[in-house]
């Protein structure tokens, strides 16, 4: 499934500032950032569980902003981007 991962993390406190660092880290090994707290996704359904599971474990629920939007296939369709576009291809190849 294709996700957008969005947040928005209270940094008022250190805690507030590591618990940023923390949901950007999880979003990174999931996704890939294409705005600075905004992430598109590429999972199974096991692996979205887990990536909800750890950043609901990770947010505080008082301070911060979690929002997932499950984007409709075939994404080109259904995702436009103006300006720099950092769009990418999960099932393309992968270069490292």
């Amino acid at each position: 499934m294709e996700l957008l991962v969005s947040y928005d993390v209270s940094t008022e406190t250190k805690a507030g500032q590591r618990r940023l660092r923390k949901v950007a880290t999880i979003c990174q090994s999931y996704g890939q950032r294409v705005q600075k707290s905004v992430f598109e996704c590429s999972l199974t359904e096991r692996q979205h569980t887990i990536l909800i599971d750890q950043l609901l474990r990770t947010i505080d629920k008082d301070a911060d902003s979690l929002r997932v939007y499950r984007l409709g296939e075939p994404r080109d369709q259904h995702v436009k981007a103006y300006g720099i576009d950092h769009r990418y291809d999960p099932r393309g190849p992968l270069i490292v």
